[in-house]
């Protein structure tokens, strides 16, 4: 029994050292100079993951954008959101990767295209319930006095609803950002190669790397976003004090108000 116990603790102080070793090397790797230059090194890989999520998050913007703003103004194919949300976020990520390498081969666009499908669904969700919670009577305050469809929504439901819009953007790009790590899968580059290469080489220390500048990442781009939704709250003033100007009032004018919103 006490060789079994010896045998048992002598396992777990292996183990813990060998966590501590990879931790330590992992640590070192980041500290040094030299792995942050070059085309394959720190900077470069994270300038890669930020263009990937950059270029996928615009991409789903353009598509779930408009059509989040036509049916939360309309309130028609309210049923063609909750499909489309709950349909695309059923797909799986590194599955629709590899369908897209095997039809279309390596490169950009695969990685790309499933990373966009990521995206959409908080957007679109973002953005119609965005605009489809707006106070009814403020929207028909804007119609009386003679505003147009678009200009109710441009001028009125979009700056209402932009915290909910900014904060499905925050959800899509932090999946996006998380996820970008499977273009390594499609021999691209990015922070993923860290994640790839350190497990199929057993330099788990390398692995590691890639997951704590992911997660860096991801805190970074929450952090900048946050700040974003908090600025955009209507009718606090946040943006206007932050650049030293005031909103709401200028020479000679006073916009309406309903319900405290502004109607310019």
């Amino acid at each position: 029994m006490g060789t079994a116990l010896a045998a048992a603790l002598g396992g777990g102080i292996d183990c813990g050292w060998r966590a501590m070793n990879f931790v330590g090397k992992a640590v070192s790797y980041l500290l040094t100079a030299d792995n942050w230059t070059g085309p394959v090194g720190l900077a470069a890989r994270i300038a890669e993951h930020l263009e990937y999520t950059a270029i996928a998050v615009g991409a789903s913007a353009l598509i779930a954008v408009p059509i989040g703003l036509l049916i939360g103004h309309t309130g028609r194919g309210k049923l063609l959101v909750v499909g489309a949300v709950n349909g695309l976020r059923a797909l799986p990520t590194l599955g629709v990767l590899l369908l897209g390498v095997l039809l279309f081969g390596l490169g950009l666009g695969p990685p790309l295209v499933a990373l966009m499908l990521l995206g959409v669904p908080s957007l679109l969700a973002g953005t119609y319930a965005g605009i489809a919670n707006v106070d009814r009577t403020v929207v028909d305050a804007a119609r009386a006095m003679g505003m147009t469809e678009t200009r109710v929504l441009l001028r009125v439901e979009l700056p209402i609803a932009m915290p909910l819009i900014l904060g499905g953007l925050r959800s899509a790009t932090l999946q996006v950002v998380a996820t970008a790590t499977v273009a390594a899968y499609a021999s691209l580059g990015g922070l993923g190669g860290y994640l790839i290469d350190g497990i199929k080489v057993r330099q788990f220390h390398l692995a590691l790397v890639g997951a704590l500048m992911v997660a860096a990442l991801a805190l970074i781009l929450d952090g900048l976003l946050a700040l974003a939704v908090w600025l955009s709250v209507p009718g606090t003033g946040r943006l206007g004090k932050m650049f030293g100007r005031r909103e709401g009032l200028r020479v000679g004018h006073k916009p309406a108000a309903v319900g405290g919103h502004a109607l310019r």
